[in-house]
C-alpha cells in the first residue's frame, strides 16, 4: 500500500511538471530542455528556506515560485531573440549551468552531498507525515495547478499563445508584443514547475543535483509529447503512463542498475516513436512540425 501511495504521489507531482511544460512547449511552441533546472531551483529554494531559516511550507512555496520565475525571465529574455533549434540549445546550456552550480556551490547547496533532513510540510499546526497525508496535499496542489492553468489557456491569453505557436509573425502583425508574451509564458512555466520541485523536496526530505539533470528534462518533455502537446489532460495522461509503466520493470527481477538504464532507453524510445508516428501525442492538439 505504501508503494502504491508513493507512485500516486509522484504522479501528482509530475502532473504539475507536465502541465507547466505544456504551457511553454504545447501552447506556445517553445521547446525547452531547461525545465529540470527550474524544477531544481524550486526544490532547493524551498529546502534551503526550511532548513536554514525555518520558513513555513506555505511561505516557502510562493518563494520557490518567485525565484524560479525570476530565473525563467533571466533565461527567456535574451534567449528568445533566437528561435527554433538555437533556442533549444540555449535552454540546454542553462540546464547544464544550473546543474554545475548545484553540484559545485558547496556553501549553498552542499554540492553532491545534497541537503538531508528537509522537514515535513506543516499547515496550521498539522504536519503531513504519512504517505496518505502527502498524497492528499500533492493532489490538491495538482488540482489547483490544473484548474488555474485551464482557466488561463481557455482565456484570450491562451488563444494568443496558440497564435504565437502557429505563426508568431502573424500574431505580431496584429500588434501583439510576441516577445513579451513568450517571456511571460516561459516565466509562468518556470514558476509553476517550482511547485512540483518544492513538493518533491518536502516529500523525499533529501535532494541532490542528480535529480535535476538533462535526462530529467528529457523525461519531462516526454510527458508532454507522449501525453499530448497542447492539451492539459494530455500532460496528466503522460505523467500517469511514464511514471507508472517503468515501475513494472521492478517486478521482472532485473537489477536496479540495469532497470534504471532501461527506463532511460524507454523514455528516449517513446520520444522518438511519438515524434515520428504520432507527433500530436496520445491526447494532443497539434504537431510540432509538418
Amino acid at each position: 500500500m505504501e508503494y502504491l501511495l508513493h507512485i500516486l504521489i509522484l504522479i501528482c507531482i509530475y502532473c504539475i511538471v507536465g502541465i507547466s511544460l505544456n504551457i511553454v512547449a504545447g501552447y506556445t511552441g517553445l521547446i525547452s530542455i531547461a525545465h529540470a533546472a527550474f524544477y531544481g531551483i524550486g526544490a532547493y529554494t524551498a529546502a534551503l528556506l526550511s532548513l536554514r531559516f525555518g520558513v513555513n511550507f506555505l511561505l516557502a512555496i510562493p518563494a520557490a515560485i518567485i525565484v524560479a520565475a525570476f530565473f525563467g525571465f533571466l533565461i527567456a529574455f535574451p534567449s528568445l531573440r533566437i528561435r527554433d533549434d538555437f533556442f533549444i540549445i540555449a535552454t540546454f546550456g542553462f540546464q547544464v549551468i544550473v546543474f554545475s552550480v548545484m553540484n559545485n556551490w558547496m556553501a549553498l547547496t552542499n554540492g553532491p552531498l545534497g541537503l538531508p533532513g528537509i522537514p515535513q510540510p506543516e499547515i496550521l499546526g498539522y504536519r503531513f507525515e504519512s504517505h496518505l497525508d502527502f498524497l492528499i496535499l500533492s493532489f490538491l496542489f495538482a488540482l489547483i495547478a490544473y484548474v488555474v492553468t485551464r482557466r488561463l489557456v481557455k482565456s484570450p491569453f491562451g488563444n494568443l499563445l496558440r497564435a504565437i505557436r502557429e505563426d508568431d509573425l502573424f500574431a505580431q502583425s496584429f500588434g501583439k508584443n510576441v516577445s513579451y508574451y513568450k517571456v511571460l509564458t516561459f516565466s509562468i512555466g518556470a514558476g509553476l514547475v517550482a511547485i512540483g520541485g518544492a513538493l518533491y523536496a518536502y516529500y523525499i526530505s533529501f535532494i541532490d543535483p542528480t535529480s535535476f539533470t538533462v535526462p530529467e528534462s528529457i523525461f519531462m518533455l516526454s510527458i508532454v509529447i507522449v501525453g499530448g502537446a497542447g492539451r492539459l489532460r494530455g500532460s496528466i495522461l503522460g505523467a500517469i503512463l511514464l511514471v507508472s509503466i517503468p515501475e513494472l520493470l521492478r517486478f521482472v527481477g532485473m537489477p536496479n542498475s540495469i532497470a534504471a538504464n532501461l527506463r532511460q532507453i524507454l523514455y528516449g524510445g517513446l520520444l522518438v516513436v511519438f515524434m515520428i508516428w504520432r507527433p500530436k501525442g496520445i491526447w494532443g492538439e497539434f504537431e510540432f512540425e509538418k
